[in-house]
């Protein structure tokens, strides 16, 4: 079975007179919260080593891909063609060592270069003229809370604002403890923002 019979399948439930009424009336928003469960029980078959499972869970995901794509497609913003067009161009791109001339003969130098590129499409995303690109740029603010802070943690630490000793952190977190213990003792209105903001450094 080819992808087109799904999308056929996607386009026949989405049909405002013959289609499914729950399928006809879900947008982008309605339906992202299943993309997401989705992806997690793509994790989880993966974790259990159920590969029939897995297979199943691809499948869910899959259509969630196709689904969006139908919606996209429906309001005149992209099709599903052009997000594969989209997706193959970036693994091309991104892997210049085997679709172009570029030498790389280790995990660590593919991981540096692939980190290169997606920091100059980030900057070819900025308006002409912008320096407002940093090292965190493209961290999805929609990431649960302990991933956002990985990632943000991960960055930060390819551009040298990291620590080469366990004894160094342990100090900085207990530093950072104290003025937590010191925004507790505010009593006007800057304390929900600074409490905020010490909790923060603490989970950095």
């Amino acid at each position: 079975m080819r992808i087109d019979k799904l999308l056929e399948i996607m386009s026949k439930l989405r049909n405002p007179e013959t289609g499914c009424p729950w399928d006809v009336v879900q947008t982008f928003e309605t339906i992202a919260p299943y993309t997401l469960e989705e992806a997690y029980e793509v994790r989880e078959a993966i974790s259990n080593g159920d590969y029939d499972n897995l297979r199943d869970e691809l499948g869910d995901l899959l259509l969630q891909v196709v689904f969006h794509s139908q919606i996209a497609s429906e309001a005149n913003l992209f099709t599903f063609d052009q997000v594969v067009e989209s997706v193959s161009k970036k693994m091309i791109d991104r892997h210049p060592h085997v679709f172009g001339n570029k030498q790389i003969s280790t995990v660590v130098d593919q991981l540096n270069s692939w980190e290169e590129i997606k920091a100059k499409e980030r900057e070819l995303k900025e308006p002409t003229g912008s320096n407002s690109v940093s090292a965190i740029d493209g961290v999805s603010a929609a990431y649960p809370a302990l991933l956002r802070a990985e990632k943000l943690q991960k960055r930060a630490a390819r551009v040298g604002f990291d620590w080469n000793e366990l004894g160094t952190v342990l100090d900085k977190l207990e530093e950072e403890i104290l003025e937590l213990k010191e925004a507790l003792d505010i009593n006007d209105s800057s304390r929900a923002a600074r409490l905020e903001e010490e909790l923060g450094d603490i989970l950095f």
